[in-house]
């Protein structure tokens, strides 16, 4: 049951925490790629939401491994576009006014979620994997 709290919690503050960065992403404006956009909306968005719905139900180990990699996924999309390659996406190119300083403000934020979330989800297979072994 904890794990389905917790999980579901990180699922809920990285959605609030990336929509919020879209918004910014949106009224700057700095745009994405098709790629990028098709990672952001399946990897970033709809995978959280799905893995945090099965870790209620008789599916939660999916659930755990759906979560962690998703939220993997979107640590490294973000270490990379937003603090290693210097395009429009870096946080160096955003000033830190107006709607940039959302935009820099929640690039941190996600990192520091999705790095908790991380390690929510590696604490949640290895809890399932101990479940299993006992049964």
């Amino acid at each position: 049951m904890k794990i389905a709290q917790y999980g579901t919690a990180i699922a809920v503050l990285h959605a609030i925490a990336n929509g919020l960065h879209g918004l910014a992403h949106i009224q700057i404006p700095v745009a994405l790629s098709l790629l990028q956009i098709s990672f952001v909306g399946i990897v970033i968005f709809l995978t959280p939401i799905i893995a945090a719905v099965l870790l209620w139900t008789q599916f939660y180990r999916i659930g755990s491994w759906l979560l962690v990699s998703s939220i993997a996924g979107s640590l490294l999309f973000g270490i990379y576009n937003h603090f290693i390659v210097i395009s429009p996406d870096h946080v160096s190119q955003v000033a830190f006014t107006g709607w940039g300083m959302l935009f820099q403000v929640t690039a941190i934020l996600i990192l520091i979620v999705d790095g908790f979330g991380c390690w929510v989800g590696i604490w949640a297979l290895k809890t399932t994997t101990q479940q299993q072994q006992v049964l």
